[in-house]
């Protein structure tokens, strides 16, 4: 079962988690975001007591929400949960965005969510939009 993790303070396994979606200077700051903005929501998935997965977003409108972060312990990946994770998201919200890298926009599109590319954001640094709608 999906839980929402909006504790105070940073669990080092959301810590963990979360630097998979980020680099590590950043996820306290995104932690914070998710703690104290109304319109962005951490979920989290604990499996025998430790957190496996999580996914953040952020709600655009009652019908739209955007991917900021998926991520899910190395142990467990390539078992379909990212694609649960987004199962769970979609009941809620008709459309959903994302913007990835060049490493992830495969799992995006296998999904079924169509991914155009802006070209490079950042010298050498490709990014792809990703949009879902049921």
């Amino acid at each position: 079962m999906m839980i929402i993790i909006d504790s105070e303070e940073l669990d080092p396994m959301v810590f963990k988690l979360l630097s998979y979606a980020t680099s590590t200077s950043k996820v306290r700051d995104e932690y914070d975001l998710y703690v104290h903005n109304p319109q962005r929501i951490l979920y989290g998935y604990e499996t025998n007591g430790f957190l496996v997965r999580c996914i953040g977003i952020e709600i655009i409108d009652p019908d739209e929400c955007e991917i900021k972060h998926i991520a899910v312990a190395e142990e467990q990946r390539a078992r379909g949960i990212g694609k649960k994770m987004i199962n769970y998201i979609n009941r809620e919200y008709k459309s959903i965005i994302a913007e990835t890298d060049e490493d992830a926009v495969v799992f995006y599109e296998e999904y079924g969510f169509t991914v155009l590319s802006p070209g490079a954001v950042y010298p050498g640094v490709e990014r792809f939009n990703c949009k879902f709608k049921r």
